[in-house]
């Protein structure tokens, strides 16, 4: 384990497919015309395919995610949770050793995907959440109401769990095997959160590992660039975590 790594949990080992597993990408969609020909082309060299799900964008990010390289997926239904669902879908039908998550407006930084992934590929993990508190952040990459959030959430999943997270960051990887036993569900805003709580619950073994946060690249962020679009995914993502927290077990 490197300095830059936090283990998080230490429990049971979910099996690898097989001793060199291959890793896919999947880059939920919406809208994103200015920037993601620039995301497809920064991650396409450390993974087996890119896979975009376009999310009833209408500004022809689709066409350009493609041109770039990637392999597009539409999910009419908006939302980021059933965008995932969408790719983890497509997926299935020639499932990677290792699923990574990246958002496709520019925030995550490419370099930062190895770190994502090897702790999975040298058998030390089964789930890996890439932090952008423990990370250097530009300004303006994490706006304040999202880190106090982000705050708030890992801290009740410490409380219920002892799992130390300390972000919600959308840069994560997961083997494939370990993500099947999750059942995840969420189509909306807690998509993450809803990992995070799976796979405590299910005794994965946990890392969590610093990585960069940049300014989107294209315009306003549609989720905590808006009053509105901030409330909406606060409540979602409390709700999402409160249901889970109240479970047994």
């Amino acid at each position: 384990m490197t300095e830059e790594s936090t283990f998080l949990c230490f429990p049971r080992r979910v099996a690898t497919r097989d001793m060199h597993p291959t890793v896919d990408l999947i880059v939920p969609v919406l809208d994103e015309a200015e920037c993601i020909a620039e995301v497809v082309r920064g991650f396409r060299p450390g993974v087996r395919r890119v896979v975009v799900v376009d999310n009833d964008s209408t500004d022809g990010s689709a066409g350009i995610a493609a041109a770039a390289g990637a392999e597009v997926v539409s999910e009419p239904a908006r939302g980021y949770g059933a965008a995932c669902l969408a790719g983890i879908a497509y997926l299935g039908r020639d499932p990677p050793g290792v699923v990574a998550f990246a958002d496709g407006d520019g925030s995550q930084d490419p370099a930062d995907l190895a770190s994502i992934v090897d702790p999975i590929l040298e058998g030390r993990a089964d789930f890996v959440v890439g932090s952008r508190t423990r990370g250097a952040r530009d300004p303006g990459s994490v706006l304040g109401h999202a880190a106090a959030g982000n705050r708030l959430a890992c801290a009740a999943m410490r409380l219920r769990f002892g799992v130390r997270y300390t972000d919600l960051g959308p840069m994560r990887a997961v083997r494939w095997s370990a993500l099947e036993t999750l059942g995840m569900s969420d189509r909306g805003y807690g998509w993450t959160v809803e990992m995070q709580v799976r796979a405590a619950r299910a005794g994965l073994r946990i890392v969590e590992v610093p990585v960069r946060a940049h300014p989107r690249l294209g315009g306003r962020s549609k989720v905590s660039g808006t009053v509105r679009g901030t409330l909406a995914a606060s409540a979602k993502i409390l709700w999402v975590l409160a249901r889970h927290l109240a479970q047994p077990g």
